[in-house]
């Protein structure tokens, strides 16, 4: 299993506590697949560099997990086909 830091933005207008089942959805998605997620650091409302589907701020959530490579495809495909997500970004870390 490879490490990586998934970074992703959640679109301002999404509630709380819709935020909170995203966060968990994409937990729980990493562990099932038999990836371990070491931490989960919310950042916060942050004004985005540039617009994105005429959004000027976004949620940042940065993930560090462990996570078998063919895993992190379909992770991605998830995220970008979830309502919410604005964009993501793997990282993978050289540990």
């Amino acid at each position: 299993m490879n490490k990586y830091e998934l970074m992703y933005v959640i679109s301002c207008d999404t509630a709380e506590e819709k935020r909170e089942q995203l966060i968990a959805k994409f937990k729980s998605y990493a562990e099932s697949k038999g990836g371990v997620v070491e931490g989960i650091d919310r950042i916060g409302m942050k004004k985005l560099a540039y617009p994105i589907n005429f959004k000027n701020e976004g949620y940042y959530v940065l993930m560090n997990l462990s996570l078998p490579m063919a895993e992190v495809d379909a992770m991605s495909k998830l995220m970008t086909i979830t309502d919410g997500i604005i964009r993501h970004l793997f990282i993978k870390k050289n540990a």
